[in-house]
């Protein structure tokens, strides 16, 4: 319990260090799984084999929104319980995570393998790619159940007072899924499908070890029989707080299936192989953020449960720096260098032509979306979950989905290339996200405000002298 107590006596920002490196590194060991795929891939196998992975990413991002759905709505539910000091609760919300997790895993494993051709088609597998892309996913399904078993559990490890065992878990789980990686593609020659098995093995590693912590006699949270019995209420407030990253996540699979579609149409495979190493480094950028908004998450929901909201702006106003310093040092990178990081995914030149102006245009407002993400991770950790869902969702929905559409054709009456347009969507959604950000922050300025206190969701049959606190 005295890992936990320090959430609210310790230095802010020893605090955030000590929980954001952790998180960050877990969130970027996270992004290794997918960079390790594409570089092998893109050196041992080739284009096609890049693009047919890339047609997986969508079903992938789905997986990990359903891990996301419960991982981060029970991470954040705990921290502020655990701010109310009712360890009780937080076993619940442990083992009501897992009967969510099972669930939802199985309904997307079933799924996926009755219909996995027609969803590849979706989300625009070409005759070309599509056998790379179904001999990937018939392996790596059920390695994403796994997934999204160690994206629960060791946000749950976090928000308990382990940041560091959370991350020495996943980063486990990716120097595995490197050696892995190396031996079955470039030794052993099983091209695509040997990527399938690194990760299945790499993630089937991982949540064993993040089960094992919750068995463990060590643990102040641990499995326990009462934690099993299947609470409604504590299904709401998960998946409630859960909704926005849940949607985010979703959003962006049927948002790449758009944009695949619409570069097929002025580009061909290649632009959606460009697009997917795009994506490789801006993912990178992005999961470093997030890794620190994870860190603030344990600490802001905390302060937060406990009334004291001075180190809750005090938290806020350090991780926003540090996620627009991080996002600066990334658009530096791709505006300035951009065909030497591409080179580490392909050898092809004329994919390197269509990739270095999509680098450029896609992350110069990296800095936009560090703040777009830090303002919507922060609503998730202090129970606005509807906000946070129109945060999310803003860059991706609102604006980037029908810019899609019109800025193609725009450029095209200027003279340019469609697949130009694809691209100044993308920058020109980002600057719209950060300012409805803005706004919407702005709107909900009293949490910071001394003696605001916040408000209490009561259950209707729990007893204890606790329970009406959730």
């Amino acid at each position: 319990m005295d890992n936990i107590l320090e959430l609210e006596r310790k230095p802010v920002g020893q605090l955030l260090i000590q929980y954001a490196l952790p998180a960050v590194i877990t969130q970027v060991v996270a992004s290794v799984y997918n960079i390790v795929d594409r570089v092998f891939l893109g050196q041992y196998v080739g284009a096609l084999a890049i693009a047919g992975l890339a047609i997986t990413m969508p079903v992938m991002n789905i997986i990990h929104a359903l891990g996301s759905l419960v991982g981060v709505g029970s991470s954040s539910r705990m921290s502020i319980v655990l701010g109310r000091k009712d360890v009780k609760w937080a076993e619940k919300i442990l083992g009501n995570s897992m009967l969510l997790t099972f669930f939802f895993g199985a309904l997307f494993m079933t799924g996926g393998y009755l219909f996995m051709n027609q969803i590849l088609e979706l989300f625009g597998a070409s005759p070309d790619t599509i056998r790379y892309a179904v001999e990937y996913m018939q392996i790596v399904l059920p390695g994403m159940f796994f997934t999204t078993v160690t994206f629960n559990l060791t946000g749950l490890i976090r928000a308990s007072g382990y940041p560091t065992k959370s991350m020495w878990i996943m980063a486990g789980g990716a120097v595995l899924n490197i050696f892995l990686d190396a031996l079955f593609i470039s030794v052993f020659g099983w091209g695509i499908s040997g990527a399938a098995w690194a990760t299945t093995f790499s993630m089937f590693s991982t949540a064993v070890v993040a089960v094992m912590h919750f068995v463990s006699p060590r643990s102040f949270i641990r499995f326990k029989r009462h934690a099993w019995a299947p609470k409604l209420y504590i299904f709401r407030n998960v998946l409630l707080i859960g909704l926005s990253p849940f949607l985010m996540n979703f959003a962006a699979s049927f948002v790449v299936a758009l944009l695949n579609r619409q570069l097929i149409s002025y580009g061909g495979d290649l632009a959606v192989g460009a697009i997917g190493i795009v994506n490789t480094f801006g993912s990178f950028m992005v999961m470093f953020m997030l890794g620190l908004c994870q860190g603030m998450q344990p600490i802001a929901g905390y302060n937060y449960g406990a009334g004291h909201n001075h180190r809750l702006r005090e938290v806020y106003t350090l991780t926003m720096k540090v996620s627009i310093v991080v996002g600066t040092i990334g658009a530096v990178l791709a505006m300035a260098i951009p065909r030497i990081i591409l080179r580490a995914f392909t050898n092809s030149d004329e994919l390197l032509d269509i990739a270095v102006p999509a680098m450029r245009y896609l992350n110069v407002m990296l800095p936009l979306i560090g703040f777009t993400i830090t303002n919507s991770q922060f609503f998730q950790s202090i129970d606005k979950p509807w906000i946070a869902i129109v945060t999310s969702l803003s860059r991706q929905v609102l604006f980037l989905t029908p810019l899609a559409f019109v800025m193609p054709l725009l450029v095209i009456d200027w003279g340019g290339s469609g697949v130009t347009g694809v691209w100044i969507a993308g920058t020109t959604s980002d600057v719209l996200g950060a300012i409805l950000a803005a706004v919407l922050l702005w709107s909900q300025r009293k949490v910071f405000q001394p003696g605001y206190v916040a408000p209490v969701r009561k259950p209707r049959k729990e007893a204890g002298p606790t329970a009406e606190t959730d």
